[in-house]
Formats: structure tokens, sequence, C-alpha cells
């Protein structure tokens, strides 16, 4: 009988950090803990109007050491004597700019509060115009250098963001000796990293985001960027060439850290990867199913075997990397940049306003009014959603463009605007909340659209995170969307789950990823079948959106 062990899962969120103590064994959840984090909470760093979403690596210190020391403590029964590894999943592109020593430069006095000098979100879209001149600049070579990654280059990527931030920042530029992804400097950080040649680079960044593949050895060469911008002239030899899987140990936990958790030296800390790519494990991902993360944006992966693939590359996503999601197959990555963020503007729209006048009322004391408005806050998409089901699907109804963060797949464009047409003064909440869904859902079949015309036919789909499992009407509205049924997977963390199962295949309990998933995995406890009417009429709905989509992007 094999004995107990246990595995810790980091999720590094958008808004909080979630982390989970697991039986190695059997997947059991033993523990959990959330840490919002809160200079982000407060809004700080950050500018929505110039679209600038910077996190301070503090927050992801604090987060780290708080929801590990308290799953421990709940966990109780000196169980930190048998936890055997950590890994972390977190969200990308998300890099930082760091000295010598691998420390982010806002950990330094001189730039503890200067925005550039902090972690430069995934939805941060300040590299645009870098994005762009990226695109430009590659079709100058014969070698296509963005061939891996859909053959568009993002503002939401590793690049881009690098350049615009040398670019704007000359004390950054002066001090920045390379640049790291969050997934990147965590294990670095636990593993007591303190030489930035030395950190273990995971593939899952370094492919989807950094341009890096196996065809060029490593990185594009450096001619491929001094010729774009002499800021970023031999910048390579300050990066890296190897990059490893996840289900690889970057090292064991430092004595620092061991002393700061609770936990012993010889606890492996695993490579680290993207959320969406550690949660699709987590959500039990198989071959040909389109694995949708579905939070603040959707990453949607898809896995296929490699002589399956071959030389095949599919246009628009979001890259496809050997060994990104499952070592030994071919990931892909697609994705949507506003999911719950959609649902969460409409929220504030309708709520902000009215926020402020009940904090002002002389009739209602201020303890009830905060009381009123977190209530009003935590049910109003729910009530929308119920509201919404009760209408009947009408082609001509109030139709929407899921752009509010620009476009992440099929075809990175993150310039376009989202648009709502359709209105009269018969429209109320509900029925623009429902034209918001049936926009998220309808970028969603664009993308099942772009992967089967591309010779890579989704198989299924398989839900996962939080919209997957609050959401009964979004997730039937997807599957009458798409045309095809959805399962939602059991666990409420996926992310987490499965940053534990890559931990457990790090330590050696698993030889393979596909058997940590077998073992640890907990199913599906829902499935939505498409509703034969509505189907009909979305399908028609689909022409509209993607015509309203065109006159967008081409007159806009």
């Amino acid at each position: 009988m094999k004995s107990t062990v246990y595995v810790i899962g980091v999720d590094y969120g958008t808004d909080s950090v979630r982390t989970v103590i697991l039986n190695a064994n059997d997947g059991d959840e033993i523990a959990s803990s959330v840490f919002y984090y809160p200079r982000w909470s407060d809004g700080l760093y950050c500018s929505p109007q110039q679209n600038q979403f910077r996190q301070h690596p503090l927050d992801y210190i604090e987060g780290l050491e708080s929801t590990i020391k308290d799953c421990i403590k709940k966990a109780g029964s000196n169980i930190w004597k048998s936890i055997v590894a950590i890994s972390v999943d977190t969200t990308g592109s998300t890099p930082v700019a760091v000295n010598k020593h691998g420390t982010p430069l806002a950990l330094v006095s001189q730039f503890e509060t200067n925005p550039n000098a902090m972690f430069v979100l995934w939805k941060d879209h300040t590299s645009v115009k870098e994005a762009a001149e990226f695109n430009e600049h590659a079709k100058k070579f014969g070698i296509n250098y963005l061939q891996y990654v859909g053959g568009i280059y993002s503002s939401e990527w590793f690049w881009s963001k690098l350049l615009h931030v040398l670019r704007v920042d000359a004390s950054i530029q002066k001090a920045c000796y390379s640049w790291v992804e969050h997934c990147d400097w965590i294990p670095f950080l636990l593993t007591g990293g303190n030489d930035v040649h030395q950190m273990k680079r995971g593939v899952c960044a370094a492919g989807h985001k950094a341009l890096w593949a196996h065809d060029y050895d490593g990185l594009p060469p450096n001619d491929f960027f001094a010729s774009l911008d002499n800021l970023l002239d031999g910048f390579t030899s300050r990066l890296f060439t190897q990059a490893y899987t996840a289900d690889k140990a970057a090292g064991n936990l430092s004595k620092e850290w061991a002393e700061r958790l609770g936990l012993s030296t010889n606890v492996i800390v695993g490579v680290g990867a993207f959320d969406a790519h550690m949660g699709a494990v987590g959500g039990q991902i198989e071959p040909y199913h389109l694995s949708k993360v579905m939070g603040t944006s959707t990453c949607d992966m898809l896995v296929a075997p490699m002589d399956d693939v071959k030389d095949k590359l599919v246009r628009g996503i979001c890259g496809q990397v050997p060994g990104s999601v499952i070592p030994g197959m071919m990931g892909m990555e697609a994705g949507q940049s506003a999911f719950g963020d959609t649902y969460a503007w409409f929220r504030n729209l309708i709520t902000s306003s009215v926020k402020d006048l009940i904090k002002s009322s002389s009739v209602i004391e201020s303890a009830v009014a905060d009381n009123l408005l977190k209530e009003m806050n935590d049910k109003l998409i729910a009530h929308l959603s119920t509201e919404a089901s009760k209408i009947v699907v009408n082609e001509n109804d109030e139709l929407a463009v899921d752009w509010l963060n620009g476009r992440r797949t099929p075809d990175a464009n993150q310039q376009l605007k989202a648009a709502i047409i359709n209105l009269n003064l018969g429209t109320d909440a509900p029925r623009i909340f429902k034209a918001l869904a049936e926009a998220t859902c309808f970028g969603a079949r664009a993308i099942v659209k772009r992967f089967n015309e591309e010779g890579v036919t989704v198989k299924g789909l398989i839900g996962l995170g939080g919209v997957a499992r609050k959401s009964p009407y979004i997730m039937q509205t997807m599957a009458d969307a798409i045309n095809m049924p959805i399962r939602i997977h059991t666990s409420e963390q996926t992310c987490a789950t499965g940053a534990a199962m890559f931990a457990a295949t790090a330590a050696g309990i698993y030889n393979k990823v596909e058997d940590a998933m077998a073992a640890m995995g907990q199913g599906f406890d829902a499935e939505y079948q498409p509703n034969k009417k509505n189907v009909e009429l979305y399908n028609k709905r689909y022409e509209k959106y993607k015509a309203l989509g065109n006159m967008l992007e081409q007159g806009f």
C-alpha cells in the first residue's frame, strides 16, 4: 500500500492567488486558501483608460506565503512532514524587468513605486504599437519567426511588453538586465535563485509568448531583434536558450523559504507554467478536446499527438509548442481577451453610479450601505443570467461583439473595440446581458471554427473555471451557439489542481503527467447538450455577429 504523501498546487490568477494541498495518491483536496492582492485590489499602478495593468511582486510574495501557511494550518496533523512537492502556475504573458540576480526591479528601493518595474500583467495593452512593429518586421525575414505563435504577435506577449517598457522608461532601460515571466520567477524565488542565468525557464511561456522554438535552437537570432530596435541588441544573450517542460524539477525549496513556510528543504519545486496550461491538465484534458479555462479571459487548450500534427500550423492562435501542456504531445493555445471581464464590465457599468449615490445617501447608514452594495455586487450577474434565460431567442435581438479588451484569437488584434447594436426603448439590462453572453459564446465558436478549418478537428469541449461552474445560462448558451456538448469539470480549482499534478510528477510519484491525471482527477459533474431550436437561430445570429465584427474591423 502506498504511503500517503501530499503536494501543493499554487495558482496565480488575475485578482488572487489560490493554493491547494492534495493527496498525491487520489487527488483528494486536504485544504485550500485564497489571497486577494491588496495593491491590485486598490487599483494601484494601473490605468484602465490607458490599458495599463501592473502588479507589484509583493502582492505575489505575500500571497504565496499566506496561502501555503494557511493551507498547512488548516490541514493540521503535522501534514508538513509528508508534503513532497510544490508547483506553480501564473497568468501570462506577465513578465517583469529583473537585475542580474533575477530580482524584480520593483523590489529594489529605487523602483518600488515605479509601474514599469513591476509585472506587466497579461491584459496590459500598452504595447500595441510595438506588437504591430513586430508583425511588420517579421515579414522582412526568410524564416517566419512568428510561425509557431499563429503568425501574429500580440501586445499581450513577452517581446512587445519588453520593448515598450525599455522605450518609455530610461531608468528601467538602464537597470533592466533581463526579462522574466511570472511563472518562471516564482520557482526561482522558492529555490533561492540568485543568478538569472541559472533560472529554469518553462517551455510553456518560452514557446507560446517569447518565440522560443527547437527549430531556432532557442530564440530567434539577435539580428531579428536588433534590426527592429537597437534597445534589443544583445538582449537574447541575457535570456535563455533552453526551456523545460513542467514535469521537471526546478530545484529544492531553499532554506529561507522552507523556514518561512514551515516545510522541509527536501520539498521539490517544479518548473512553472501558465494557468490555463496546468488548468487543462487539472481538468483532465483529452486529445482533440478543447479545454476552456473560463475566468476573466479564456484560454483554450488543445493537445494532439505529435505524429498527427507533424508540420501542420494553425493560423491565428496563441501558438503551438511541443510539450507545453502535456510533455510528449503538441500543445495548442487559443482564447478570448475578455470573458468574465465582459460580464464584470457590464456589472460595473450598472452599479458604479448607483454606488456613488448610495454612498452619499443621507437616509442609509454607512454600514448598511456597504452591506447593500456588496450584496448587489455579489448577486447582480446571477440575477441578470436568470432574467436573460427567460428571454426567447430571436434572430434580430440585440447583438454584441465581445472585443472589450481587443481580440486574442483567432488573429490577435488588441486595437479592436466592442459594439452593441439593435438597441431600442424596450432594451433593458437583461437583454444587453444576453447579447454580451451570446457574443462571448460566438467568440468561442470562432475559435472552434478556426481549428476545424486548419485541419485540427475539435471533437469536444471541456469547461473549466469559475464561469463554467457558476453560470448554467452561459454554458447552455455556449453549447447552443457552438452546437457541441460541453462537459464541466468537478474541481473548483482546476488550475491549482493541475499544478499539484505536475508537482507529483516532478517529485517522481508518477512517471508521466497522464498517470497523475488518471489517479488524481476528479471527473465531470455536468454536461450541457445543444438545444436544437436555439442552434438554428444561433447559426443565423453568428453570421450577423461576423458581419458586425467585419464592419468594426474594416471601418474603424
